[in-house]
């Protein structure tokens, strides 16, 4: 059975369907290097290749819903995934297309720069890429490549999760789609009577809280015996969450009223009627670790004191028991999620 064309929507493939895809055309060309500990599953950050020593771990991701600051966009969703997985950061190539119409000298000099300024901060090296003026593009897309490396025993990878662990949310949630509508939508904005100052504060989403989880997973990684890492990108907190128990092949139970909304998404999602539970994420975190010792309190008290608000969100149970939310009543039903994410509808 194929799928009707009219079923596709921007932004990830149904989780259902890219299994297949995977199933049929993907997983079986591992075998012929089985130095690949890790390959392409459904909820995994990066691609992870055993190179003696250490693990090689390998991720691309694309920036297709935001224009301004495109470069730290691009290097930092791709860090994410890299730091997911217990890795540094190492290596970083881009291909960057550019629209025929509006590229300028400017432009091209600003994803430079952007691209360069970035990795500098972490310590990242430039190795490559390709850099083209395309037809048919409305603005510049990114897709990036970084490369890590990770000591065989600190690896984390999202199916290590199992049912009793705890999940853990840093920052909040909405995030990056705050930061994409303050510096994308500042026009749709005003004609809506926000003022100016609400829209730098959404702008400003892009480095406070931030897009970047580096700090979070490295704070958490050197400290405490994680089970798995997950960065909530498209599709939000939810398809994260969903991500995570396809991967681990478990359940979970969320409670709603621990998921933290800041202010500025909170008005966002009103205004435009999206679900901040659905709309892109980066610089979310979610962490899966046994409650052991106290663990999780002790893991929640190092991010805060390192300026990282964290909060337990829920546990992780058998499959059987499917994804569920408890909301503020403490009424239990289905997590509903979506592949496409909410930000689409303004677009």
């Amino acid at each position: 059975m194929r799928i009707d064309d009219k079923k596709f929507s921007i932004g990830k493939l149904k989780h259902e369907y890219l299994a297949r895809m995977l199933k049929d055309f993907v997983s079986d060309l591992e075998v012929h290097d089985n130095r690949v500990i890790m390959g392409s599953k459904i909820g995994e950050d990066a691609a992870v290749i055993d190179m003696g020593d250490n693990y090689l771990v390998a991720k691309t991701d694309p920036i297709t819903f935001t224009t301004d600051e495109i470069g730290y966009y691009a290097v930092n969703v791709n860090v994410n995934d890299i730091v997911c997985m217990g890795a540094t950061p190492k290596w970083f190539q881009s291909t960057i297309l550019l629209p025929e119409r509006d590229t300028t000298e400017e432009l091209v000099e600003n994803i430079f720069k952007n691209i360069h300024d970035t990795c500098e901060s972490m310590e990242i090296t430039v190795i490559g890429g390709h850099t083209e003026v395309t037809p048919d593009l409305n603005r510049p897309i990114i897709i990036g490549n970084l490369l890590g490396e990770v000591e065989k025993e600190k690896l984390v990878i999202t199916s290590g999760a199992e049912p009793g662990d705890t999940l853990v949310l840093t920052k909040g949630i909405f995030i990056e789609g705050t930061s994409i509508i303050g510096r994308e939508k500042e026009k749709d904005l005003i004609e809506k009577g926000v003022n100016s100052e609400f829209i730098e504060k959404c702008k400003n989403y892009l480095y406070d809280p931030g897009i970047s989880v580096f700090q979070d997973a490295l704070l958490s990684n050197k400290h405490f015996q994680i089970k798995s890492f997950h960065d909530p990108t498209e599709g939000g907190l939810a398809c994260g969450i969903a991500e995570m128990t396809i991967a681990s092949n478990t359940g979970v139970l969320i409670e709603q009223e621990k998921i933290k909304v800041l202010p500025e998404p909170l008005k966002l999602s009103n205004i435009f009627d999206i679900n901040p539970m659905g709309t892109i994420s980066s610089g979310s975190l979610l962490i899966a670790i046994e409650d052991k010792d106290g663990s999780v309190s002790e893991l929640i008290d190092l991010l805060n004191k390192n300026s990282i608000l964290a909060s337990k969100i829920g546990k992780f149970t058998s499959k059987d028991k499917g994804l569920i939310i408890k909301d503020n009543n403490g009424k239990k039903t289905p997590m509903e999620y979506s592949e496409t994410d909410e930000i689409t509808k303004i677009y």
